[in-house]
């Protein structure tokens, strides 16, 4: 073999051997290319499960409307409309249906003005405007004008109070100031045992709910806005409309 065939024979050899190293190059560019595009796949997953993981962690609520900027005044009504009876009212709220049992006979002054807010959607667009969740866990709505209205121009006095101050979960209550007889548009659902104070009277008990508390439980779990103890649900809830029908025995 000549010398100039030799050197051929040695060009050939190191051109094998840059095709091979150009090859595991190519495989190598290749693997990381995949690699990335795995790692892009895998963290929007990750993202997607995160945020539908937040998203029923918040609930099924739609966007709250906006509060209302006035009150219609109600006439108050007369007790003996609800004397004696029982109703069943499902507020419809932009987190889903609560139902209520309205005791017409323990508390009938309190349920008869219950029916006639709702049978004039005072609470239309209302937002519970108040959580509390240390000491006592109630939410508390009822004032159209998210808890500086002036209530619907009537008031009247205390029903049904429970002398020892307990209020069990699921009860309905009604809210006041500390004149025992301020009672007017603002309600309050207990979503844990709660013991209330009984300084002037104590709160009226006028129903529970029969239906929806997992929607006041969650609204609780998600805790008050900015942190605190008692101010607005981090996750605004609203009123949308109130729907009383008498239970017939």
């Amino acid at each position: 073999m000549t010398k100039e065939q030799e050197r051929a024979r040695a060009r050939r050899r190191q051109q094998k051997l840059d095709a091979r190293e150009a090859q595991r190059a190519r495989e190598a560019a290749r693997n990381r290319q995949v690699a990335i595009v795995v790692v892009v796949v895998l963290a929007v997953v990750a993202l997607f499960v995160f945020l539908s993981s937040g998203a029923t962690a918040s609930g099924s609520c739609s966007p709250a409307p906006k509060t209302p900027t006035k009150i219609t005044p109600v006439d108050k009504p007369d007790k003996a409309t609800a004397a004696g009876k029982t109703f069943e009212a499902v507020i419809t709220t932009n987190c889903g249906d609560i139902t209520l049992e309205l005791d017409g006979e323990k508390a009938p002054q309190t349920v008869a003005s219950f029916l006639a807010l709702a049978e004039a959607d005072y609470w239309a667009d209302s937002p519970c405007h108040r959580l509390t969740t240390l000491g006592i866990f109630v939410l508390q709505c009822g004032d159209p004008l998210g808890g500086a209205g002036p209530g619907p121009g009537y008031t009247f006095g205390i029903e049904n109070a429970p002398q020892d101050g307990a209020y069990p979960k699921g009860t309905l209550a009604m809210a006041r100031t500390s004149d025992p007889n301020s009672n007017s548009g603002q309600f309050f659902v207990v979503y844990k045992d709660s013991q209330l104070p009984t300084d002037g009277g104590g709160y009226s008990i006028f129903g529970t709910v029969t239906a929806g508390m997992d929607i006041v439980e969650e609204i609780a779990a998600a805790g008050v806005s900015g942190g605190a103890n008692d101010g607005a649900p981090a996750t605004p809830i609203s009123i949308l409309k109130v729907a009383v029908t008498e239970k017939k025995a």
